[in-house]
């Protein structure tokens, strides 16, 4: 990691305890037992990506689900276990972008969804009282405002040229594999976090 000047997060397994395996079983305990072959941490069909990308309301989202799925789930029964995934925020690891946020321009992108988005917010608000997560941060990026999303090169090349980041001076730092490595494809550094390992042991 020489001469970074720069980092840009991932969210979920990075900054947030996620796990997929609960989402997935809280919909096989409801009847969805392909929901594994729609989503998955490095797969997601058309429905879900265009829910990340913004191109679906979360209203038709929950209706294309049901058909989808030949469920007739309600909206209120679909979200919670899709957000079931979502666990609870690492706190010393916020607490070290504090430290560091001024020896690096720091970043965030992240894939998620306005679902996904309006719960870990209430979830911090909740745990912390604070308002805006997304001040630990020079700028956060999520998928649906983007309208593009990991592994695709277009968002990292939109983030790279708004902020005038060069690609050899930033570090990148994710959970999933696959979005390392178009990372690397276009000549930023990476650290490929995975559990147990947090971003306050890479010693930045």
């Amino acid at each position: 990691m020489e001469g970074v000047k720069n980092i840009i997060f991932d969210l979920g397994g990075v900054l947030l305890n996620i796990d997929f395996s609960i989402t997935e079983k809280a919909f096989i305990d409801m009847g969805v037992n392909q929901f594994s072959a729609m989503f998955t941490q490095h797969h997601s069909n058309d429905l879900f990506v265009q829910l990340e990308t913004g191109k679906i309301s979360d209203e038709a989202f929950y209706e294309a689900f049901r058909k989808g799925t030949g469920t007739d789930l309600s909206d209120e029964a679909i979200k919670k276990a899709w957000n079931a995934l979502l666990l609870d925020f690492r706190m010393p690891t916020l607490q070290y972008l504090d430290q560091i946020k001024t020896k690096y321009r720091i970043f965030l992108f992240s894939n998620t969804n306005r679902i996904h988005h309006d719960a870990f917010i209430n979830s911090y608000q909740q745990l912390t009282g604070k308002a805006d997560f997304d001040a630990f941060f020079e700028k956060a990026y999520y998928s649906q405002n983007l309208g593009m999303r990991k592994p695709d090169p277009a968002p990292f090349l939109h983030i790279l040229e708004e902020n005038h980041l060069v690609p050899s001076e930033t570090l990148f730092i994710d959970d999933t594999i696959n979005n390392i490595e178009t990372a690397q494809a276009l000549g930023l550094q990476t650290v490929h976090l995975q559990w147990p390992q947090t971003v306050p042991e890479l010693g930045l």
